[in-house]
């Protein structure tokens, strides 16, 4: 059942190559090099001062207190833009503060002094200098305001087209020494593009940008899943009037026909150590839920109905199943475990949910569910309990949490045509991340 082809992205260069420094330009094609590489760095950094084991906010703490932060313009080349980058990465997690810059006293190119920032309110500061045209280097500091110390200095070496990810990677960094946890702005956003009859998968960084079709297309694809340590996508696809489930390998640069049968074939996710994938399948007659082992090519069925069963979800842990059944008469979700026993119902506001999608952690699920004729973004508690709804505009579907579990992608119609969106998982700062014009859906974050 297996049918591998090489796969070439339409990106130009400067999207493509994220770091020539760390694997040479001739090994990585088209495709591996379009996606950022999960696998890679966007940029060299070399530690040039002290970081401190000290955690300034608590994000797990139940009443957080934004972080008062204050991003200086960087001065040099490109200081401004790459720091304006900075800055609304950390903008947007909703745990800082961001200062205004026109309260800053403080010039960019002055030394950092205490007294300019404390009589402001800021408790952490970011300056730093750019230097160099085609190639970047970037010094930044992040100082404790409060105790009056640089607490995070960091040297930073990239490519001019390669900004972004520098100023995503800078953001990372400045969120770990201040919350102690790893930040999401490297991670990046698997989701299908609709053009005329055909489909394509896009790829794109978290906040939308450096965009780009990584050369799948067909007449129908669905439910992009990333593996676990992010180096393959999962998804379905109708090609020549039937229904086969892909894997795209960033790592071997392929894309494989991993199963294919009479039916309609969609994909679910990956088992954790990607050598298995849950998919629904009406090869049988009804649409039932299955395994499949990809190197022993074995198939094995979880569901065997009367009713349509659909959309499985594997647990972080791979011990549980949410899936959406309709032996209930609508559609609804269920949780069963990883052998397809002791089903349980847990959605039951409502005459239709679907599409759920674990938390990383394992104790949310997200799904879409219809509220007023309308297709709503809720989480659920895995036992059925505390629903919150999140969304209230347009039609929103394709739930799925990013890999720290503090914001949700989902697609919306809200504005128009189908388009991709962000919030936090409380449903706060929805934002649209496709451009205008650009008809996207079955949006999926990266694991990492």
């Amino acid at each position: 059942m297996k049918r591998q082809r090489t796969v070439h992205s339409s990106l130009p260069a400067a999207a493509r190559l994220e770091s020539s420094r760390t694997v040479p330009a001739r090994r990585l094609s088209r495709v591996t090099a379009s996606c950022g590489i999960l696998l890679l760095l966007a940029a060299c950094c070399s530690l040039t001062g002290r970081a401190e084991a000290k955690v300034y906010i608590d994000i797990t703490a139940p009443a957080l207190k934004k972080l008062p932060i204050a991003v200086s313009e960087f001065a040099g080349p490109s200081g401004k833009e790459l720091s304006n980058i900075l800055r609304d990465d950390l903008d947007f997690t909703g745990i800082f503060h961001c200062l205004d810059r026109g309260s800053f006293i403080e010039a960019p190119s002055q030394p950092f002094n205490q007294k300019n920032w404390t009589v402001i309110g800021a408790e952490a500061v970011v300056k730093g200098v750019v230097s160099g045209t085609k190639n970047k280097v970037a010094t930044v500091s992040l100082y404790d305001a409060v105790e009056g110390k640089e607490i995070l200095r960091k040297e930073y070496q990239t490519e001019a087209s390669l900004l972004r990810p520098l100023a995503h990677t800078i953001a990372n960094d400045i969120y770990r020494q201040l919350t102690g946890e790893a930040g999401i702005f490297r991670t990046r956003i698997a989701y299908v593009v609709r053009r005329g009859a055909e489909d394509s998968l896009t790829l794109a960084d978290w906040d939308g940008h450096r965009a780009g079709a990584v050369g799948v297309s067909g007449n129908v694809i669905m439910t992009p899943r990333w593996s676990r340590d992010g180096s393959r996508l999962l998804y379905s696809s109708e090609r020549k009037r039937q229904w086969g489930i892909y894997v795209l390998d960033f790592r071997k640069r392929t894309e494989t026909r991993a199963f294919a049968s009479k039916g309609t074939n969609i994909a679910g996710d990956f088992s954790p150590d990607a050598g298995e994938f849950l998919f629904s399948s009406s090869l049988q007659g009804n649409q039932d839920l299955y395994t499949y082992n990809i190197s022993a090519s074995r198939l094995s069925r979880l569901t065997s109905s009367r009713n349509i069963e659909v959309s499985p979800s594997l647990s972080p842990d791979g011990s549980r199943i949410a899936f959406v059944s309709d032996r209930d008469r609508g559609p609804q979700i269920f949780v069963m475990g990883r052998d397809g026993h002791n089903a349980r119902r847990i959605t039951f506001n409502g005459p239709y949910n679907t599409s759920p999608s674990w938390s990383p952690r394992g104790d949310k699920i997200v799904f879409s569910g219809r509220q007023g004729g309308k297709n709503q973004i809720f989480t659920i508690n895995p036992d059925g309990s505390g629903p919150v709804q999140l969304t209230d505009r347009g039609n929103n579907e394709d739930p799925s949490f990013s890999p720290d579990g503090r914001y949700i992608v989902f697609s919306s119609d809200r504005d128009g045509g189908k388009a991709i969106y962000i919030m936090r998982a409380n449903g706060e700062a929805q934002k649209r991340i496709t451009p205008p014009g650009v008809r996207a859906f079955g949006p999926r974050w990266s694991t990492n």
